[in-house]
């Protein structure tokens, strides 16, 4: 009678083996999505699609932003980052979830034992009674995966995982490229703020001429009050520049999670280093190197699984179960004797009315993996319109750059030019003023204009899938 009890299990771990590879739900396969030939807003001086594979977004960062004080505040930003550290927690509860989602695909065990002692008074109908009783057993469980409900189950939770942990290469992705946007914003503070307090220091001297012209007859109050003027304007403006920069000092402290301070400072926005060219690469590649898409991607085979599961549930379920021990009304023959005991089991139950509950839950987890499907696609969609549009501001960001750099040029000189002509007498200030207060503009738009191409190839890189690779 034991044998055939050993048999038949024997039969059941056969039939579970073979039929362990049975999963319904459907396979991945990757959506098919539109990819360009070339990415628009490619110029003379960006390799394009068609020309080069290399990326501007498979360089490190250090390579892109050689300053090496920004390097120093990227590299606290990615330490002490809170957005950082709260991606990295994300990992270690996926990797969790991952082990809890798994353990379901194996068997459970789990151990008892007991000791009672039992004394009962005497009665008129029987005499004192005592007794022992001592039992250890260990019991076994395991529900047979036929139709692969676990291992879609875990195939979900690995590709949760797998996401989390490119969401948090999305995060360094972001974290670069804000640490690398905020302090050129801020050297570009610096710069305006320079280029004001030299002009007004200019001013100041010009308001000392026109006073002492004034003064000798060959002046008029009038010009000394444009002067004054001018002064005016540029004493003005420096509270406001200092505002704006400890503002920004303090943004920035908050992305190196710390509190408000003040940020050392490195090359100025003028002397940043350029890059030689910014090649943007073959589109298809962008699919596999920037993080959202993977993200998305993986949210997607996550949600595809997730189908399997719920399918799985429609079909019978198979619990092996199994106990075994000993007892003894004494201790000293527990582990001997006939004290042994074991029992084995196997339990099928199959779903008759739920009231369309488990199709429903089918229903519901493929209109989740359409729309993953779609946000997919949109993903990879919207990373297409990024990376062009940043090509394009490049490109057009250092047409107006070197432009305003001719702008620059010609109102110094025309306000040069100004300053002889007044002192000959041969204009009144008024000119004076006109040309300053253009030459003024013109450095401040310079300066803005050198912040936009610098910022465009912060873009470019972010677009392109840059930074995550350490």
């Amino acid at each position: 009678m034991r044998q055939n009890n050993i048999n038949t299990l024997l039969v059941v771990i056969s039939l579970t083996i073979v039929l362990a590879g049975c999963t319904v739900g459907p396979k991945y396969h990757r959506p098919v999505t539109e990819i360009p030939g070339g990415y628009r807003g490619m110029a003379p001086g960006l390799d394009s699609a068609g020309t080069s594979a290399t990326s501007l977004g498979e360089a490190d960062w250090q390579s892109v932003f050689q300053d090496e004080q920004l390097q120093a505040l990227i590299r606290k930003a990615l330490e002490h980052n809170y957005d950082m550290r709260i991606a990295a927690e994300r990992v270690v509860a996926a990797q969790a979830q991952l082990g809890i989602t798994r353990a379901d695909q194996l068997p459970s065990l789990s151990t008892s034992g007991s000791l009672d002692s039992v004394r009962q008074a005497q009665t008129s109908i029987s005499p004192v009674y005592r007794a022992e009783l001592g039992q250890l057993a260990m019991s076994a469980s395991w529900e047979i995966d036929f139709w692969g409900k676990y291992r879609k189950a875990t195939e979900a939770a690995r590709a949760n995982l797998a996401a989390t942990e490119w969401g948090r290469r999305a995060v360094t992705n972001t974290l670069i490229s804000n640490v690398a946007t905020s302090y050129f914003q801020l050297r570009a503070l610096d710069l305006e703020l320079e280029i004001t307090q030299n002009t007004l220091q200019s001013r100041r001297e010009s308001l000392r001429l026109t006073k002492m012209l004034a003064d000798g007859g060959a002046g008029s109050m009038m010009d000394v009050r444009q002067a004054e003027q001018l002064v005016f304007t540029a004493s003005a403006a420096i509270p406001n520049l200092q505002q704006q920069i400890e503002q920004q000092e303090n943004f920035i402290s908050t992305l190196l999670g710390e509190n408000p301070g003040v940020i050392p400072r490195g090359k100025t926005l003028e002397d940043q280093p350029r890059l030689s060219s910014v090649p943007a690469g073959l589109p298809s590649a962008l699919i596999e190197r920037r993080p959202d898409i993977r993200q998305a991607e993986e949210h997607l085979i996550a949600a595809n699984a997730q189908i399997g599961v719920a399918k799985a549930a429609l079909f019978p379920s198979i619990s092996l179960t199994g106990t075994a021990g000993s007892q003894s009304t004494a201790l000293t023959n527990l582990f001997s004797g006939p004290a042994g005991f074991w029992s084995t089991g196997a339990a099928m139950s199959q779903p008759l009315f739920e009231g369309g509950r488990l199709r429903n839950n089918v229903r519901l987890t493929e209109s989740q993996q359409r729309q993953a499907v779609l946000s997919y696609q949109k993903t990879v969609q919207s990373a297409f319109l990024e990376v062009s549009d940043s090509l394009v501001a490049y490109r057009k960001t250092s047409e107006v750059t070197q432009q305003q750099q001719n702008l620059a040029a010609a109102a110094q000189d025309a306000a040069r030019l100004a300053r002889v002509r007044y002192e000959a007498g041969a204009s009144a200030y008024l000119e004076v003023l006109t040309n300053e207060t253009n030459y003024y503009s013109a450095e401040l738009n310079l300066s803005q204009a050198r912040l936009n191409e610098t910022l465009a190839v912060v873009q470019v890189y972010n677009s392109l899938g840059g930074g995550w690779k350490q």
